[in-house]
């Protein structure tokens, strides 16, 4: 597990660099894709409530099923769009740092404790860990997207010089 730990932690600097200073936090491609702002917001809220959580509810508290979470329900919940952009950046980055430290800390761990979830089956501290980084490397994807969008339509050129984004 320590590969997944410690590309987890790269991720940490690799988010903070490419989401610093934006000042597209609230530039959409389209009504139904995401700006900046709720990336950060949903990243912080899986980082607290769901990857780590999980992935420490599974050591804990094996065969045991963990409070249920809503995530898309968190963006009206937790009020994405009217959050601080700076603030929420930070707090995510914070709570990656904390959850790095958490990892790094863990001892003689059981990777395979879990518990079995009635429509996804069983799911253990390393479904939940490898997700993690899973995820991470999906919203990194995703920014990186949204950034060449943004250039695009800031520009007005036609990128595929660089080459053609599938």
């Amino acid at each position: 597990m320590e590969p997944i730990i410690n590309q987890l932690q790269i991720n940490t600097s690799i988010f903070f660099n490419l989401l610093k200073d934006e000042k597209m936090v609230l530039w959409k491609q389209a009504p139904d894709k995401w700006c900046l702002l709720e990336i950060v917001c949903h990243l912080l809220d899986e980082e607290c409530h769901d990857f780590r959580f999980r992935t420490q509810w599974c050591l804990e508290h094996p065969n045991q099923i963990p409070p249920p979470i809503d995530p898309i329900g968190w963006m009206t919940k937790h009020d994405y769009l009217n959050q601080d952009y700076p603030t929420m950046l930070n707090k995510f980055i914070t709570e990656r740092k904390q959850s790095i430290t958490w990892l790094q800390s863990l001892k003689n761990v059981n990777w395979d404790s879990s518990f079995v979830h009635s429509k996804l089956g069983e799911l253990s501290a390393k479904h939940f860990l490898a997700n993690w980084l899973a995820h991470d490397y999906l919203h990194i994807k995703q920014i990186l997207k949204l950034k060449y969008d943004y250039l695009k339509h800031q520009s007005g050129e036609n990128l595929d010089y660089a080459g053609v984004w599938k």
